[in-house]
């Protein structure tokens, strides 16, 4: 209980935002970095480290093998390990803290746009944002971008998310936009 004092503590002097980190949600092929608290220092070590998550959304961890974190939110997967450590007798009162590379997180942006690539991903970032920041729309493009997530494609009209910006949506990180052309 001590050690989650100390590290609450922490974060609010350091100014961490830890109610903004615990909205992202793990996705796989993020790289995780996870420290362990709670348990003899002799053991920290081994545990504390970076993982990818696999394809299937999986860690594999020491002691406790495969644990199922993808499409958790950050504090839900750090409760879920904690579980798991508990559950299999391996540590009383463990505590998990689990931090994400942001860097890590990118929107694709393609097709008839100024500078296509890769976005960074933000929590506010919208499809007409992220269009912007790859340079808007070029000279030959038309007036219809597709969204492609998890294989669904979906496609708005720019003109309609320009007149009403409450139908912008927003992207997720590994969302592909594709600027359609014109066809005249």
């Amino acid at each position: 209980m001590n050690m989650k004092i100390f590290l609450l503590a922490i974060l609010a002097f350091t100014g961490l935002s830890f109610s903004a980190k615990a909205q992202a949600v793990l996705r796989p092929e993020d790289t995780i970095e996870i420290r362990l608290g709670g348990v003899p220092s002799e053991f920290i070590q081994e545990f504390s480290t970076q993982y990818t998550i696999d394809a299937g959304g999986s860690l594999n961890l020491p002691y406790i093998g495969n644990v199922k974190v993808g499409g958790m939110q950050i504090a839900e997967a750090q409760k879920a390990i904690e579980d798991k450590l508990k559950a299999n007798e391996i540590y009383t009162h463990p505590t998990v803290i689990i931090t994400t590379q942001q860097t890590q997180r990118f929107v694709v942006v393609a097709g008839a746009v100024r500078a296509p690539g890769r976005i960074q991903y933000t929590s506010d970032l919208t499809l007409m944002s992220a269009l912007n920041a790859a340079g808007g729309p070029n000279d030959f493009a038309g007036s219809r971008v597709e969204l492609v997530r998890n294989g669904k494609r979906t496609v708005y009209d720019i003109r309609k998310l320009r007149k009403d910006p409450n139908l912008d949506p927003r992207v997720v990180p590994g969302d592909q936009i594709n600027m359609q052309q014109s066809w005249f």
